[in-house]
């Protein structure tokens, strides 16, 4: 802190015990660390900083996520049959859903990743295999009718199902109708 005073107080013993004084109570670089883990590492950052680095890469940590199950045929991956659902109303019926940190951290990585990759069929699957490492076999089919599929070998849960059909984190090429295909 002393190589930051004016060369006329350089030789004040008030002024300069005043600064180091202040120098051990502020220490710079513990706050520059302090900023870098929670803040700006994406591996490390926690709450705040991870939705200001889903702010930056254009990724929201909020989904909406139905717990109804609505009447339905079988081409809707979550329609139940007569006498178990209900009609579909066009109303939201739960609140939006915040995903986890760990959970928005892979988001975050796929989105970035999104963000600079070329969007061919292999890196696509890539970014599909490190966002959902835990379904096996998870890759995006091309129909070759402008449309495109992710396939999932496993069920995935409602929220993962959700990351897909409306986080952003995953490409949905312009003109291209796009379907998730589940078991």
């Amino acid at each position: 802190m002393r190589d930051t005073v004016l060369s006329q107080y350089a030789n004040s013993p008030i002024l300069l015990a005043i600064l180091d004084t202040m120098g051990t109570a502020i220490d710079r670089q513990a706050q520059l660390s302090g900023f870098r883990d929670w803040v700006w590492n994406v591996d490390t950052a926690q709450g705040f900083g991870l939705d200001l680095l889903g702010r930056i890469v254009g990724v929201a940590r909020s989904l909406y996520i139905s717990t109804a199950d609505y009447l339905g045929f079988s081409d809707q991956p979550s329609a139940v049959p007569f006498g178990e659902g209900v009609f579909y109303s066009a109303q939201r019926l739960t609140p939006n859903y915040s995903v986890s940190d760990d959970a928005y951290r892979q988001m975050i990585l796929a989105k970035a990743a999104l963000n600079i990759t070329n969007c061919s069929i292999p890196s696509v699957n890539a970014i599909l295999r490190a966002l959902f490492p835990s379904y096996g076999n998870v890759y995006v089919r091309d129909n070759a009718d402008m449309t495109m599929t992710y396939v999932f070998s496993a069920a995935p849960s409602k929220v993962d199902y959700a990351i897909v059909t409306q986080s952003g984190a995953l490409p949905k090429p312009a003109g291209v109708a796009v379907t998730v295909e589940t078991p």
